[in-house]
């Protein structure tokens, strides 16, 4: 070989090995916080000219949300993590100073295994923070409604939020204030909300909102109990509405959980709502019940589980008699009805309470929601 051709050849070798070696050194890296204790408190332009082409328009492959509540004393194994998107660990417990408390440290461990096991399936986990009773007893409205009224409890809570999220790895924070009963609440939600968004999305993390259904079951008129700012919606990512519990709307009637016409108005309400405030009707998140209500009052719910271990051929209807008792819930025929109904009217998809009364197998109504949102993206 000649000197020139092998000077040359040598040349070509290193730049290959430099370039090699380059990539392996100097990959795109993601900084990442994580702590494992919780603390509450605390290219080079082308030569050749290319004929520009126009740029198709831009379409996510994102399928629409599933969102699962689950309680914190569930066995975080019972939750189907492959057909859900989100998980919101219900609940955390705001006191009236701002402060965050979480129910034991078997809570704290259901929620660290839900995390971990999330994370094999790319399922994001959602703290709640809220719901309906309080772990020092009675109603969290009224504790609640304390922590937020004032800047110093309401900026005191953000922090405990936003620090439980970082160090327990969390995706974003759902809020459960049930509910809202004056112009009052309504604008210090508001506030709340606002300054949750501004502390979560920075750190590119979630927030939703769970909201009253906003229809009166038995009448079927729009309640003025629950009082909204419109304005907060724009600050959060789904808006789970909780289109079911009808059965306490004038007297006790069990029939009124959730039935679909009683739904259909409410997927309208919201629809409409949404449209005429101007905020995207893909925040709407349909929430359906996963457990059976009693004609009796004094007989507790039942899982839909129960029902199903009970008669398989449950699983396809709304109401059924068992031990002398006769339960209304929603079989798979009326969860794949509403489901079909919250994506014709634009919805981003579907919510459900809660993930442990699920049946496993066959009849999941977890597994039916699934594979209806998974023929919305198909048709499209």
């Amino acid at each position: 070989m000649k000197k020139s051709n092998l000077l040359l050849a040598m040349v070509m070798v290193i730049t290959f090995i430099g370039g090699y070696f380059t990539g392996i050194l100097f990959p795109s890296t993601k900084a990442l916080k994580a702590s494992n204790t919780l603390t509450i408190e605390n290219a080079p332009k082308s030569a050749k000219k290319l004929e520009q082409k126009a740029v198709p328009p831009f379409e996510s492959d994102q399928s629409k949300v599933l969102i699962g509540y689950v309680q914190d004393f569930r066995d975080p194994k019972v939750v189907d993590y492959a057909k859900l998107t989100h998980v919101i660990f219900s609940f955390a417990h705001p006191t009236k100073d701002g402060g965050l408390l979480l129910n034991g440290e078997s809570a704290l461990s259901n929620l660290r295994e839900i995390v971990a096991i999330a994370n094999k399936h790319n399922t994001k986990v959602i703290l709640a923070v809220g719901g309906w009773f309080h772990i020092n007893g009675g109603e969290s409205y009224d504790h609640f409604k304390v922590a937020i009224s004032n800047n110093e409890s309401r900026s005191k809570l953000v922090q405990e939020l936003t620090s439980i999220v970082e160090e327990e790895k969390l995706d974003g924070i759902d809020i459960d204030f049930e509910h809202p009963r004056s112009k009052a609440d309504a604008e210090n939600l508001a506030a709340f909300a606002k300054e949750l968004s501004d502390h979560l999305h920075p750190k590119g993390k979630e927030l939703s909102i769970a909201v009253y259904a906003k229809i009166h079951a038995e009448a079927g008129t729009v309640t003025d109990f629950v009082v909204y700012e419109p304005t907060m919606f724009q600050f959060v990512d789904h808006v789970n509405i909780m289109a079911y519990d009808g059965h306490w709307d004038g007297s006790y009637n069990a029939a009124n959980l959730s039935p679909y016409p009683f739904t259909e108005k409410i997927v309208t309400y919201w629809a409409s709502y949404f449209e005429q405030n101007s905020i995207d009707k893909d925040k709407l998140v349909l929430g359906v019940p996963f457990y059976a209500q009693p004609e009796d009052p004094d007989i507790k719910q039942i899982s839909y589980s129960a029902i199903v271990n009970n008669d398989a051929a449950n699983a396809v209807k709304d109401t059924v008699s068992m031990n002398g008792t006769i339960y209304h819930y929603n079989g798979v025929t009326t969860i794949q009805k509403k489901t079909k109904l919250a994506l014709d009217h634009g919805f981003g998809g579907m919510m459900l309470w809660e993930a442990g009364h699920d049946s496993q197998g066959a009849y999941s109504l977890t597994a039916a929601i699934f594979e209806e949102l998974e023929k919305n993206v198909v048709s499209k």
